[in-house]
């Protein structure tokens, strides 16, 4: 296995020495070949499209929820095309509940770029993907890494975590991906392209399944004795206690009952029977104005709401 030369990263502290990013490829993509899920986008029928609409599903949502959503999203969009070809207050009614429906705008606008753009092809190049509607960095290295075996560093927060501990003796990484993980990263990829992407699979499901934010299991990590975090004593994070994000009573929980009862009706909803959604007149306010402003519903001239373009 082919890997570029690149010195031991030091660890928190610089007191425990990290280990040699070319001393964890093996063990960890082994581990990958032998536990990875079976998930219908890393099947070689799910072609680069499948890898794209999995990659927007599953920002901030976990793959128990995206995967009967995502199936049923297939099924209908198979291509790039068969979902530009919809409307737009149709992908936020098959959105369902994810969450954060706004990635429904953006995964139809890349749609239609790719259908208008490039013959209906999810394009290979990286740049390409970058130009894409709704298409960030992450998104962009994850479909060339995982749909064309390209080498680029995909860094989501499972793969931040593993870096940030075996790597880094860190127990959590930073808030905000820094310059300094990227640098990290990129040190790590191994050179060959195809390994490249195994490997930035491998460290993503190895952070998912075993190196966990709460309960990191340890003993089934294949590199736990390498790991510059129990090296160090397993030190706890020092900064502020991480909580998880609350939902209830929040605006994001108002605007998801409105989005609810729009996506449930056929026929455009009257003003009367969203303001029974919530008993908080302001709030309830305030949620529909910002669907409004975010493009995920439309008010008719008559004043009744209904999804765009529905």
């Amino acid at each position: 296995m082919s890997t570029s030369p690149v010195e031991t990263v030091p660890s928190a502290g610089d007191t425990v020495p990290g280990p040699r990013p070319a001393d964890l490829h093996a063990p960890v993509i082994d581990w990958f070949g032998e536990n990875a899920r079976d998930l219908p986008w890393r099947r070689p029928e799910a072609g680069a499209w499948g890898v794209m609409v999995s990659e927007f599903m599953l920002q901030q949502t976990p793959v128990s929820r995206v995967l009967p959503i995502y199936e049923e999203w297939m099924r209908r969009w198979p291509t790039p095309g068969d979902l530009a070809a919809e409307s737009t207050g149709e992908a936020v009614r098959a959105w369902g509940r994810l969450g954060y429906p706004r990635r429904a705008l953006r995964l139809h606008a890349a749609a239609a770029a790719i259908a208008e753009r490039y013959e209906g092809q999810v394009p290979a190049d990286h740049h390409l993907l970058l130009a894409l509607p709704g298409v960030g960095e992450y998104t962009a290295a994850a479909v060339a890494s995982f749909a064309y075996g390209q080498r680029h560093a995909v860094l989501d927060t499972n793969v931040r975590r593993v870096f940030a501990r075996a790597a880094g003796g860190s127990q959590y990484p930073p808030n905000a991906t820094t310059a300094a993980e990227r640098r990290l990263a990129r040190a790590m990829l191994p050179e060959e392209p195809a390994t490249a992407a195994r490997w930035a699979a491998a460290t993503m499901e190895l952070g998912a399944l075993v190196c966990t934010a709460r309960k990191p299991d340890c003993s089934a990590c294949p590199i736990a004795d390498q790991c510059a975090w129990r090296r160090a004593g397993t030190p706890a994070h020092d900064g502020p206690e991480r909580r998880g994000q609350t939902y209830a009573g929040t605006d994001r929980q108002v605007r998801g009952k409105l989005l609810a009862v729009l996506r449930e009706s056929v026929d455009p909803v009257s003003r009367a029977t969203l303001d029974q959604v919530w008993n908080k007149p302001e709030q309830r306010n305030r949620a529909l104005r910002g669907l409004l402003t975010d493009g995920l519903v439309e008010r008719l001239p008559d004043g009744t709401y209904r999804l765009p373009g529905a």
